[in-house]
């Protein structure tokens, strides 16, 4: 954990997810996953987190940002990609850990233009139902 926020380089868009449970979180995110907790601010039951590349924020529910009633899953109609390097790796630890995949590990390619983009990716739901998306690239090719 760092010891000010001084030694963390804030990402340019972070999402805050409101979780009902931080102890549950924390076990799913840090513990399962491998996110390291930048910082954390036990009385608010709040933590910053990263991983590779990306940076979330988790805090308990305590109605500072409810702009309705939160019911599981939290976060419908979106889903959160995180771009990692070894998604088998992931997918490990969690089904060491018992944790059930959305969707399992899959190839799929995007369309950009003239391209496409290939990725390996598998889809897993917190413990709140906050959908996660974890995406390894695997090349690109002429549509």
């Amino acid at each position: 954990m760092c010891s000010s926020l001084i030694d963390v380089k804030f990402n340019p868009l972070v999402p805050e997810f409101s979780v009902s449970n931080l102890s549950r979180s924390r076990a799913f995110y840090v513990d399962a996953l491998g996110f390291k907790v930048e910082y954390e601010r036990p009385a608010n039951k709040f933590m910053y987190l990263s991983f590779q590349d990306s940076q979330i924020m988790i805090e308990e529910t305590n109605g500072h940002w409810a702009t309705g009633v939160l019911e599981h899953p939290y976060g419908r109609g979106i889903n959160f990609q995180f771009h990692v390097e070894n998604v088998n790796n992931l997918v490990e630890s969690l089904r060491a850990k018992g944790i059930p995949l959305f969707r399992p590990l899959t190839e799929a390619w995007y369309r950009g233009g003239d391209v496409l983009y290939g990725v390996s990716e598998f889809l897993v739901q917190d413990p709140d139902g906050y959908l996660l998306r974890f995406a390894q690239e695997i090349g690109s090719k002429p549509v």
